[in-house]
């Protein structure tokens, strides 16, 4: 389990690395053409801007793995421990089904915009918009891996993030 989990986490990494490198590729070349040639890209801005919307739902999960989102931690540390355990558990629950939610809505909304095509690069809509279930189907997969540790010791951080690209062991 421990190997797959290293693997998904990698895998993970690695995507939002190479959608980081092609969007500074893309914005990169319509500046360089811009300035030289006095023509760009007319599909540069548009690409870059999905690109951030697909690294940002992406890398949620990623973030969510080492704590790295907002939170504030003033009731779980005047908690006694079986409280702050009872608090993170009902806090992993509730996230749990605020991400099915929104793999659900995310869904439903990317059908509907399957029908439309973006004005530039003429592609369905469906593409940009399934960056919201598929971010949210990844948000459960890395708090189900770490659920435990968050909950019993109050742990963001899992042995499995070393196995992300650029860190000490990855």
């Amino acid at each position: 389990m421990k190997k797959l989990e290293s693997i998904f986490v990698t895998l993970n990494g690695w995507a939002l690395i190479v959608m980081l490198a092609a969007m500074s590729l893309i914005v990169g070349a319509n500046i360089l053409l811009r300035y030289t040639t006095a023509h760009s890209l007319p599909w540069a801005d548009e690409a870059a801007r999905y690109l951030m919307i697909w690294m940002t739902f992406s890398g949620a999960g990623l973030v969510l793995r080492t704590g790295g989102h907002v939170a504030i931690t003033n009731l779980q540390d005047a908690l006694p421990d079986m409280g702050q355990k009872i608090l993170r558990g009902a806090i992993t629950l509730t996230l749990l089904l605020f991400f099915c939610f929104m793999v659900y809505v995310g869904m439903q909304y990317a059908q509907r915009m399957q029908y439309q095509v973006t004005p530039a690069m003429r592609i369905p809509f469906i593409y940009v918009y399934a960056a919201m279930p598929v971010g949210f189907t990844l948000m459960i997969l890395h708090l189900m891996l770490i659920a435990r540790p968050f909950i019993t010791a109050g742990e963001y951080k899992h042995g499995d993030t070393d196995a992300l690209p650029g860190s000490a062991n990855g």
